[in-house]
């Protein structure tokens, strides 16, 4: 018990923290982005999968260069946002049954593009990853500016002001001269950026892209957007709650033997749909999030 203790206080576990954090950090503020403008982006798991993959495949192509690693996973990410924006702003779809279907064509598409690409439906080849370099690694500074900058831009700029405004009241906002479904195309875009550099930081931590490596991290992300009230700063704060828990399974498992592994891995998820259980009713949404906007 000392020993599991001592490895819990210690650097080491705070840098395992830290890693596992900043996807769901990232896929959080994009969904705050997105949620802010009235469009929920349960489409996050299938983002941060896409923008893994294609970020490893930026990577084994450019021999390990991590700005083009970098480049590749957002432009997936945005990519696939891209069709998620599509369906719901501009077709005006379901937004819960499209992210959905997004989520399941991210999972059937990187076997596919695996196969043809790689001769290989599980796993990539081998990559130059992050290593063990943390504090090195700019990615993960990226990623710390991005947090004050997304809150500054959603709650001190013109642009965020819109943004809020069309998520809440979007007929005002049109009235008043905004063009609502361009600002929702903008922030799904957005969220998609910031998604596809969380998968990134998926991909790029290991050594090779492994088929379904999101693993859920998008949806507990959007577990995030909720208990953060849809802002940014807040969304981040939960996202370190989550990505503490997912540290302390690895720890658990190295330490503890008397508790089955298979329990032991259910603890992140168990932990989000608690806190949820806790904060839905709570919270406040924005007022129009889900609802397809229309002039007419």
């Amino acid at each position: 018990m000392a020993e599991w203790l001592i490895s819990v206080l210690s650097w080491t576990f705070l840098m395992q923290v830290v890693r596992v954090t900043i996807p769901y950090a990232l896929a959080a503020m994009g969904g705050v982005v997105s949620e802010r403008s009235g469009v929920v982006n349960i489409a996050l798991e299938g983002i941060l999968l896409m923008g893994a993959f294609g970020a490893a495949v930026g990577a084994y192509d450019s021999g390990g260069s991590v700005p083009i690693a970098m480049l590749y996973g957002i432009g997936a990410g945005v990519a696939t946002a891209a069709l998620y924006a599509l369906a719901v702003v501009t077709l005006k779809a379901d937004q819960i049954v499209s992210g959905v279907a997004i989520n399941m064509l991210a999972y059937a598409i990187t076997p596919y593009f695996l196969k043809a690409f790689y001769n290989s439906s599980s796993n990539s080849p081998e990559y130059q990853g992050f290593g063990g370099k943390l504090l090195g690694n700019p990615v993960l500074w990226l990623a710390l500016i991005l947090v004050v900058a997304v809150q500054s831009v959603v709650t001190r700029t013109r642009w965020g002001l819109r943004v809020r405004a069309v998520g809440d009241n979007p007929h005002a906002a049109h009235t008043l001269g905004v063009s609502v479904n361009t600002l929702r195309w903008q922030a799904v875009l957005a969220s998609g950026a910031l998604a596809g550099l969380g998968g990134t930081w998926l991909a790029l931590s290991g050594s090779s892209f492994v088929a379904g490596m999101s693993a859920g991290r998008g949806y507990i992300a959007l577990a995030a957007v909720i208990m953060g009230s849809w802002r940014p700063i807040w969304a981040c704060a939960a996202s370190l709650l989550f990505g503490f828990a997912e540290a302390m399974v690895f720890n658990l498992q190295s330490f503890v033997r008397t508790i089955p592994n298979e329990l032991i891995q259910i603890f992140p998820y168990v932990l989000t749909m608690v806190t949820l259980a806790g904060f839905i009713g709570r919270s406040r949404p924005p007022a129009d999030l889900g609802r397809p906007f229309s002039s007419r």
